[in-house]
């Protein structure tokens, strides 16, 4: 209803005449789809007024035609008013596109892509700066292998030499066992020797005894056998020789027991000497072990703390690489969307300023039209019975040119304007191949609402 309405308004704004013409349109004629509409000029017959009371004897087919008629003018009503309504919804959207456009232009995109092209070259000088980074970190990763190597060289030839060390200690300790092996035996040999000093000095006490005894009993022999013989120079001189045997033979075990004892405690001292040396290197040794450990252990973990700094650093380093390249990647792939937005937007503008020059071309083209109709329309009206009469001979000649019509039918221009006045119902311009009859009907009152309620107050069909 509100469409009908602006329509309608629309419309009387066309036209300010209080009739409507209609011209080359029989009774009984419908309106086919080919059929074209268009304000023709015809000169102004004379205007000949009909009351609505004589419509009681219009028969039923120009009934049917004028109904058939009505129902098309209405839907091409509609379709005039659809297409204004497109028309009016295309040029606001083509403003609004415009105005899009101009502040699209006014951002000056220029501006954006050298803000583009600057991140680009931070990213890229950013880049650089990494990658001359990460090769100082593989040219000092080269040198603390190289430096890893080294100390490695150095771990091996000290672990060679405490296997020497450890080598030399166990023969030492095998020495030093032996010196105490020997210092053991040596120690028997003079507990033995001792021992046997003890029995050859008790052997030699008893046959001393002994002697002492035959002597004795010697001489008490010769006492009683021989009357006092002179035997105390003898005995005296056995007694010396026996003494100074026995004090040579207790001098020379002295001697042979001082000189065997001499040459073992040589012996052990020397063996006490050497295992003494022998546990003096040994702890030497050990202390350059322990010290060559430490620093073993030490290296090995600045090792693992270098290496893992570096790998830390490397993925550090390829993750930042990686992030700038998308940073990179999305920057580029952005300025790419807005050059191709842009482009679109330019092109949808380009195609919608076509398309709205299109339009304006139609709209002055309708508007001069309009104009034309509305400076040229006139108020001429036929006698309804003239109407009447030839209708009906247009009717029969059409029966007669039936077939010819089949075969060869030429299109109709036929143009309706309604004026909205409520005297005046329709009217009918002249087409190209029959005689114009231009009518005005006047409205009774009982047709005002009925005509209000359909919606056809004010229309006009092209």
């Amino acid at each position: 209803m509100e469409r009908r309405r602006i329509t309608s308004a629309a419309r009387r704004s066309y036209v300010s005449s209080g009739e409507m013409m209609v011209g080359g349109l029989a009774p009984g004629r419908r309106l086919g789809p080919g059929t074209r509409l268009s304000l023709a000029r015809m000169p102004p017959p004379l205007p000949t007024r009909v009351d609505f009371s004589l419509a009681g004897a219009l028969n039923a087919g120009f009934k049917e035609t004028r109904a058939s008629e009505r129902a098309e003018m209405m839907e091409l009503n509609d379709r005039f008013a659809s297409y204004i309504e497109k028309v009016r919804f295309l040029e606001q959207q083509n403003k609004a596109l415009a105005a899009e456009l101009n502040q699209l232009r006014a951002k000056e995109p220029t501006k954006l892509a050298d803000v583009y092209q600057a991140e680009l070259r931070e990213l890229r000088l950013r880049l650089d700066q990494l990658t001359a980074n990460s090769a100082r970190l593989e040219v000092e990763r080269d040198n603390l292998a190289q430096d890893l190597g080294t100390v490695r060289q150095k771990l091996q030839d000290e672990t060679n030499l405490r296997l020497e060390a450890e080598n030399n200690l166990a023969a030492y300790r095998q020495e030093a066992d032996e010196a105490t092996l020997a210092r053991l035996d040596l120690e028997r040999k003079i507990e033995s020797l001792e021992e046997e000093i003890r029995f050859l000095r008790k052997i030699h006490e008893e046959e001393v005894r002994e002697l002492q005894e035959q002597l004795a009993r010697q001489q008490v022999h010769v006492e009683l056998d021989v009357a006092k013989p002179d035997l105390t120079a003898a005995l005296k001189e056995i007694r010396t020789q026996y003494e100074a045997m026995a004090s040579s033979n207790m001098h020379e075990a002295e001697e042979w027991y001082r000189s065997k004892f001499a040459d073992l405690t040589d012996a052990a001292a020397r063996n006490a000497e050497l295992l003494r040396q022998a546990k003096h290197e040994a702890n030497d040794y050990r202390r350059q072990l322990q010290s060559l450990t430490c620093d073993l252990e030490s290296l090995r973990g600045t090792n693992e703390s270098l290496e893992r700094q570096m790998r830390e650093q490397e993925e550090r380093h390829a993750r930042e690489a990686a992030s700038y390249q998308e940073a990179l990647a999305r920057l580029e792939e952005e300025g790419q969307s807005l050059k191709d937005e842009m482009a679109r937007h330019l092109q949808e503008y380009q195609e919608l300023l076509n398309v709205k020059l299109a339009l304006d071309i139609e709209i002055a083209t309708y508007r001069k039209l309009l104009e034309g109709e509305e400076n040229r329309i006139t108020i001429p009206v036929q006698t309804f019975s003239n109407l009447q009469i030839r209708g009906q001979g247009q009717k029969h000649q059409r029966r007669g040119k039936s077939q010819g019509h089949k075969t060869s039918q030429k299109p109709h221009n036929t143009s309706y304007t309604n004026t909205g006045s409520p005297d005046c119902k329709w009217s009918t311009a002249s087409s190209r191949n029959q005689p114009g009859h231009q009518v005005c009907v006047r409205r009774p009152p009982q047709e005002e609402h009925r005509g209000e309620d359909r919606g056809d107050a004010g229309w006009r069909g092209h």
